[in-house]
């Protein structure tokens, strides 16, 4: 991601029935690639999977994928919910790192070495720091550490997996249910790919010290050390995270995620044949984003980008800006040639409340909208007395003729 105001090209003023006083106050960047510009060539499509997604991380948007809102199982994967919701609560207060968390008989029985799936070896009926139990869940992908965290957590699993489903909802996972912790087969348990991504942003945007814990290449309960099963934390020094799952009904899945100087991309990979299959699949996914794609930061968050006329205010003029940072992604090479137009009401009558959306910035690349954000009152404006509102009363009916 370039960390820049600057808008490409000459930034154009569309009106389409509306007016803005004038376009942003930042000059355009040097324009125009040479012509000719080659397609990008079609994504990597993983040699066996269900479903596959690559995302740009700063912006949400989709790069590429197959089946992105198919519901699957998405085994382990589920841990990353788990974690998300640990995280959240944790920022509340309602947890604290250094909570004893009690390894159940149930979760010992469940999720432990005796069930055949990944398990963290944290003794029964013994308790270990919450800290030390997330990272044995997130590194070993230990099932009995996640049904031992939940339990903590809400009490039971069943509650437990309510939460996930209320946090779901918030991050916006439109095709998710949860039934538990651990991604173990159960009906009902599902998700998608562009769900798991938006999971996984989340996690990252929100939580950067609990996502941290995802690039542990081993860790190590008791006498036993485990590996993390990531196999591109060993190939690729971008990769830093996420998640893997693997059952009979899910196959192979893989959630990764790199970040290359300021961009960032996140793959996920479900109902892959091999766990050697699912890292060559997910490193040549990104391998591609990376290589044709790139990411801008266009404006900063509460800054002014344009002035606009306010009539019958103590002040004739209101600045306005994105309440959150406006980035987009675009083919590599293509930033000059985007154009950003700004859509705001002729006519704005203070007064007017900081924060109060105002009109739209949309930016456009060949013709198609890649993105756009609010735009917003910068600060308050409150309403003049009552002589100069008689006067602005005057020269609105005059302009209006």
């Amino acid at each position: 991601m370039k960390h820049t105001l600057l808008l490409p090209v000459a930034l154009a003023t569309a009106f389409v029935g509306l007016a803005i006083a004038q376009t942003p106050n930042t000059p355009p960047p040097p324009s125009a690639v040479a012509s000719g510009e080659l397609p990008i060539p079609p994504a990597p499509v993983p040699k066996v999977s269900k479903a596959w997604i690559l995302m740009d991380a700063a912006t949400g948007q989709v790069l590429a994928g197959e089946n992105i809102d198919t519901q699957l199982e998405p085994a382990s994967i589920t841990k990353v919910m788990t974690s998300y919701v640990i995280a959240a609560e944790l920022a509340k207060g309602k947890l604290k790192p250094d909570d004893p968390v009690m390894m159940s008989e149930n979760a010992w029985r469940t999720g432990g070495a005796g069930t055949d799936g990944s398990y963290s070896g944290f003794e029964v009926n013994k308790t270990a720091p919450l800290l030390q139990m997330e990272k044995g869940m997130v590194v070993q992908s230990g099932n009995d550490a996640a049904i031992a965290l939940a339990e903590h957590v809400a009490g039971s699993e069943e509650a437990f997996a309510s939460l996930m489903n209320s946090y779901a909802q918030r991050i916006g996972m439109k095709n998710s249910h949860f039934a538990n912790a651990t991604g173990l087969s159960a009906p009902g348990h599902l998700s998608s790919a562009r769900d798991l991504a938006l999971l996984g942003r989340a996690l990252i945007r929100e939580f950067p010290e609990a996502y941290s814990y995802n690039k542990l290449k081993e860790f190590t309960v008791g006498p036993i050390t485990q590996p993390n099963r990531n196999l591109l934390l060993w190939r690729d020094n971008s990769v830093d995270g996420i998640k893997t799952g693997h059952h009979s009904g899910a196959g192979y899945c893989l959630m990764a995620s790199a970040k290359r100087g300021d961009q960032r991309l996140i793959s996920v990979v479900l109902g892959g044949s091999s766990e050697e299959q699912r890292a060559v699949d997910s490193q040549a996914l990104l391998n591609w984003g990376f290589r044709f794609y790139e990411s801008h930061r266009l404006y900063d968050a509460n800054k002014s980008v344009a002035t606009q006329r306010v009539w019958k205010g103590k002040v004739n003029e209101v600045n306005l800006g994105v309440a959150q940072p406006l980035i987009v992604s675009m083919p590599r090479g293509r930033y000059p040639q985007m154009k950003s137009s700004m859509d705001v009401p002729k006519t704005l009558v203070a007064p007017i409340t900081k924060g109060q959306k105002i009109g739209t910035v949309k930016v456009t690349l060949d013709g198609k909208e890649i993105a756009s954000a609010p735009l917003v009152a910068m600060e308050a404006v409150e309403e003049a007395g009552f002589f100069k509102r008689l006067w602005h009363e005057i020269m609105m009916w005059w302009d209006s003729m």
